[in-house]
């Protein structure tokens, strides 16, 4: 959907702070830019809706070169959210929501209703908040209205430069969740800017780490952690594992083959046992039994990560609970999975340090 293709970017002074980067963000995806101080990666992110201009390269959206949009046509279908938030304090919340959309022309009606949908979307009460001014908010609920504002008029793409890093961590990694949540249900295409790499791997679909204006590894968060490309990776990373390891990662290998044979229950076929049989109803996953007894299964997605897919275990007596990505059935997890995966991650981690 955006696309870079050798693009560099040199300042009057000689400074070089791009130096011909390629990368596609795909349509739908939250990718995370990441690296340190000054290797590039919020002018790459401000070079999407042209608030710096690359000096060689081109950058298309939709298959079209952003040069050839008007640049505020451009820019309301453009989401942006900054890190200090920059609400209008003379502005109610419901007054600061409505400004691009009202700038479209959007009819009042509509710009209430998208209002309240956005609102109770984030978890604030319209008819509690809507009045008020930012003032009387949290800082974490001021940014919950900078998120939603950004998405008032339904843009294509949000940029997100580093709109959490001013936040106490308890309200941080609320807003981390709720971005998330949010973006399995809008699936908008994101860019999200960071300097934190916890928050790179929880929230992205990809990471893109950068070093001196240009791009080192663009990878999923499990390859990141599985196969860094470099030494360089490889200390950005540090020594984190286990807490981005998924569903999806225990039932498949890196070339997307089944690790665990014995728990192979496919879309209506009936293992060898003739104990279960899986299927889907419009998402919702059953197992039927023998005795033809139902039983209704909650669903894990591919990103739910272990301590969460635990959880579900631990809430009730299934024995195993179906993996899908989108509509898609992927596989299917149970707890003995889980235990056999990490203890063969463990034996293996100590045999490399025998070694």
């Amino acid at each position: 959907m955006i696309t870079f293709t050798d693009v560099s970017k040199t300042y009057p002074d000689g400074t070089a702070a791009l130096n011909n980067i390629n990368l596609e963000v795909k349509e739908g995806e939250l990718l995370t830019l990441i690296g340190p101080s000054g290797c590039g990666k919020t002018t790459t992110m401000k070079m999407i809706n042209r608030l710096i201009h690359p000096t060689d390269g081109t950058i298309t959206i939709h298959n079209k070169d952003i040069k050839e949009y008007n640049v505020h046509e451009l820019r309301w279908n453009i989401g942006y959210v900054l890190q200090e938030i920059a609400l209008f304090p003379h502005m109610t919340i419901e007054e600061n929501i409505a400004i691009v959309p009202e700038m479209k022309k959007w009819k009042k009606k509509d710009v209430s209703a998208r209002i309240d949908e956005l609102m109770q979307m984030v978890g604030l009460d319209p008819d509690k908040h809507r009045k008020r001014k930012p003032s009387e908010l949290s800082g974490g609920q001021q940014q919950r209205v900078g998120v939603i504002r950004a998405l008032a008029a339904d843009p294509d793409i949000i940029l997100m430069d580093e709109p959490f890093s001013a936040l106490d961590p308890i309200s941080r990694e609320q807003l981390q969740r709720d971005i998330r949540n949010l973006q399995q249900e809008i699936k908008k295409t994101i860019v999200f800017v960071t300097h934190d790499m916890d928050e790179a791997l929880a929230l992205g679909d990809r990471v893109c780490l950068m070093k001196e204006g240009g791009i080192v590894q663009v990878d999923t968060p499990q390859n990141f952690l599985l196969h860094p490309a470099d030494d360089f990776v490889r200390d950005f990373i540090g020594g984190r594992k286990s807490p981005w390891l998924t569903a999806v990662d225990v039932i498949m290998d890196q070339s997307g083959s089944r690790i665990f044979p014995y728990h192979d229950f496919r879309q209506g076929l009936i293992p060898d046992n003739g104990a279960y049989v899986l299927t889907s109803e419009k998402g919702v996953y059953q197992t039927g039994v023998t005795d033809g007894r139902e039983v209704m299964l909650p669903v894990l997605t591919n990103g739910t990560v272990l301590r969460e897919a635990v959880s579900e275990f631990e809430k009730g007596s299934h024995r195993i609970l179906p993996v899908i990505k989108g509509d898609q059935l992927v596989g299917t997890l149970s707890y003995k999975d889980i235990v056999h995966y990490l203890k063969e991650k463990s034996d293996e981690e100590q045999g490399a340090v025998q070694l």
